[in-house]
């Protein structure tokens, strides 16, 4: 029957997907990339098939994205990433941990683009957001407080840099001890 096909068809999707995700973790070498990349892109082909734009689609989107700027595809992964990020906000709306996570991503390659003020501008909106959600003291305020740093520090403004990364390193220290790898 007809059910029976879109059935089984489902199944091999879902199978599909989730080996293309176990390659995806696996695989970091430079010819990994490739196959990682592929795998990413038939686990994004089953996730739209099942399930339309859902929080996995973005997931995929993100991992695609992270990849493509590891290859120096910069073009391609920032569209992948805003892609993610528009998914993100469909599905969660803003103020979402997974909208900040999103943004923070999109600033870090607008960044290593040198497009400066719109990276400062994704943290500024992730700080918002991550501040919202969890007050000032955490660490995914403290990590977007040190790449908003790591700007301004690329801008030439210096003392507002270093007064940056202080204020992250603090939060650092309070949440997660002075003897953590991030910390010490």
């Amino acid at each position: 029957s007809w059910r029976g096909s879109v059935v089984g068809l489902g199944r091999r999707i879902v199978r599909s997907g989730r080996l293309a995700l176990s390659l995806g973790f696996c695989i970091m070498s430079r010819a990994g990339l490739v196959r990682l990349r592929r795998g990413f892109r038939r686990l994004f082909g089953s996730l739209l098939l099942l399930r339309g734009r859902s929080e996995s689609v973005a997931g995929s989107l993100t991992n695609l994205g992270n990849i493509y700027d590891k290859q120096g595809r910069v073009d391609d992964g920032l569209r992948m990433l805003k892609r993610a990020l528009r998914v993100y906000r469909r599905v969660h709306g803003d103020g979402h941990e997974k909208v900040a996570d999103a943004l923070s991503c999109v600033g870090v390659v607008l960044q290593g683009k040198g497009e400066l003020e719109r990276a400062m501008g994704k943290y500024e909106e992730a700080h918002a957001m991550y501040v919202g959600l969890y007050g000032e003291d955490h660490e995914h305020v403290a990590m977007v407080l040190a790449n908003m740093a790591n700007v301004l520090h690329d801008q030439g403004k210096g003392a507002e840099a270093l007064a940056m990364q202080e204020k992250a390193l603090d939060i650092r220290r309070r949440t997660l001890g002075s003897d953590h790898d991030h910390v010490a």
